[in-house]
């Protein structure tokens, strides 16, 4: 009789092979003194560890495949930076020296430090930061104890045509598999945000994650099917079952197919209706894969990362010099910038909004935090506005809760514009500036907001989530995480509502803006401009090139009134059919 089980599915497809247990080697984390004169000994031994690890990752990234995406280098590239930084690099040397503790001892205390902070970020992005930390970590880590070994002491062609069950994967480990032909994995760890889920989706490897004690529950060698869409895994199932999932894969390998002939296909819907597909970006290396499935621009582009990635404010210069670089290689299509959304758990050390917050999601951050201190947001409104003489720019301020609030955000902007003038500088007179819906009060009140905008911006991801008063990374709560809660796509109609109203665009740039089950669910509501991951496009290119709008309004509108779960899943079925 087969077991199922359920994690969650982070990379679409099915795979059916065999189970290879992944065992890896479980350090003890054990302090230990070390005498004053073996301190620069201990030192030396760090640093040849700190070293050994860079060689393995230089090493895995030299051996990369030229046809693999783009996304697999930039991912060992940025583990080598995080190995590089003083984080990793110098500060495990300062804790030997004033500890007098072992390198191990040492690493793991800095590496707690470090973990600590991610995890008390609210944005879910972010925080699963904290899993390329620990996996530069262990990169050394092994170093130290085994002596320069990799991290995967396995012999890779067994791996061939398997399933790989482990607690956890780097993302130099997962382009390993892929390039020795495994089947898919499944971790005990992980969430959909990590970059090993993110490259899974890549490298197209069907992936599931957040397996809890899988390891204990599958056998070495039984024969497993996963579903990296629905999260399912299934050990030792009959004929009948290996033959439906079978078909599954031939469906899914004919889809994909398909789908690439719409690179140069028009957004249209059926009915002839233009829709407009924008890519949301967070760091440079996302230009290629937009540019690749042809998107009409970037509806989102999330500047946190400049001022994570060194940790500081980024002066004037350095925001300017990528926003150009961004503008040209996007060549005419429009460039959508958010402000920094910084601030209570996301912060820097030249940015701080006092004690961390009890609940750092309502507190001082975004627009709330520039208002209060214009010094961390005029550098980079002076940027974004001489870019803007490059090409097509608009601005876009997050968080927003009252018009008073927009207003003084407004009156900062003109503000730093006549400063621009007065020295000279070219810039768009009339750039664009829009605002970020993620806050119930400000759907409530988009009547208000959209007399003073040129555009809305919905930001579903926060806008659920504080709406239902629920965290979708917490465990115990995020099942109460619903899209179709008929309180959420009131809002959403309310703000697409304003748009139409006062005759400006709504753009949704959430992660339901990119699930292909929604899409004409949001195209019965109005929404006529969808912001999303790039590698999202296509498929949802393809839903409303198969609607006709005229079919999809009326059962939209039945959502607003159904609050039985299943009824709200056979409307939706209804809608895609």
């Amino acid at each position: 009789m087969a077991l199922m089980l359920n994690g969650m599915g982070v990379s679409r497809g099915v795979s059916i092979g065999d189970v290879y247990i992944l065992r890896r080697n479980q350090h003890e984390y054990i302090e230990q003194k070390i005498e004053k004169r073996n301190l620069g000994k201990e030192v030396k031994r760090y640093k040849k560890a700190h070293s050994t690890a860079r060689k393995n990752l230089l090493k895995i990234r030299k051996d990369i495949p030229k046809e693999s995406p783009d996304d697999v280098s930039t991912f060992i590239e940025t583990h080598l930076l995080m190995l590089d930084d003083a984080m990793m690099a110098t500060s495990p040397i300062d804790i030997i020296k004033e500890n007098q503790c072992n390198a191990e001892w040492a690493l793991k205390l800095q590496r707690d430090a470090i973990v600590k902070v991610f995890e008390s970020m609210d944005d879910p992005y972010i925080a699963t930061r904290q899993d390329d930390v620990k996996h530069v970590f262990n990169h050394i880590m092994d170093a130290l104890v085994l002596k320069g070994k990799t991290r995967i002491g396995e012999k890779q062609e067994k791996w061939k045509d398997r399933i790989i069950i482990a607690d956890d994967l780097t993302p130099a480990d997962t382009m390993i598999m892929q390039h020795s032909g495994v089947a898919g994995f499944v971790t005990e760890m992980g969430g959909p945000l990590s970059h090993t889920a993110i490259l899974a989706r890549s490298l197209n490897l069907p992936a599931v994650v957040g397996l809890h004690d899988a390891r204990q529950y599958l056998k070495p060698g039984e024969p497993l099917v996963i579903d990296g869409e629905s999260g399912l895994v299934l050990a030792e199932p009959d004929e009948t079952l290996i033959d439906h999932f079978h078909k599954r894969q031939r469906d899914i390998r004919r889809k994909f197919k398909e789908l690439s002939k719409l690179n140069d296909a028009r957004s249209r819907a059926k009915s002839g209706e233009k829709i407009t597909l924008l890519a949301n970006m967070e760091v440079e290396e996302d230009l290629k894969q937009l540019r690749r499935v042809k998107a009409a621009g970037v509806g989102l582009y999330r500047t946190e990362f400049l001022y994570l990635k060194d940790n500081k404010i980024p002066d004037e210069e350095e925001h300017y010099k990528t926003y150009v670089k961004v503008v040209r290689a996007l060549k005419g299509q429009p460039l959508t910038i958010r402000t920094v959304d910084l601030g209570a758990d996301k912060e820097i050390d030249a940015v701080s909004s006092g004690p961390l917050a009890h609940n750092p999601a309502m507190g001082l951050r975004g627009i709330r935090l520039c208002l209060n201190d214009p010094s961390i947001l005029v550098p980079q409104l002076r940027a974004i506005l001489r870019a803007s003489a490059k090409g097509p720019i608009k601005i876009m301020f997050p968080m927003l809760t009252t018009v008073p609030e927009l207003l003084q955000a407004k009156h900062l902007l003109e503000t730093t514009k006549e400063s621009l003038r007065v020295k000279g500088y070219k810039f768009d007179e009339k750039i664009q500036v829009g605002g970020m819906i993620e806050v119930p009060a400000a759907a409530i009140s988009a009547n208000h907001f959209a007399e003073h905008l040129d555009f809305l911006s919905i930001g579903t991801n926060d806008l659920i989530q504080y709406t239902l008063a629920i965290d979708r990374i917490d465990d115990q709560v995020n099942y109460l995480y619903d899209p179709l809660n008929p309180a959420v796509l009131s809002l959403i109609k309310m703000v697409i509502d304003a748009g139409v109203k006062h005759k400006i665009p709504v753009t949704m740039c959430g992660e339901m803006a990119g699930n292909p089950n929604y899409t004409r669910l949001l195209l019965g509501l109005g929404l006529r401009e969808f912001s999303m991951p790039p590698n999202s496009i296509l498929e949802i290119k393809n839903v409303l090139r198969q609607t006709r709008l005229s079919n999809v309004r009326r059962p939209a509108l039945g959502f607003l009134h159904c609050t039985d779960k299943e009824k709200q899943t056979l409307l939706l079925e209804k809608i895609n059919s």
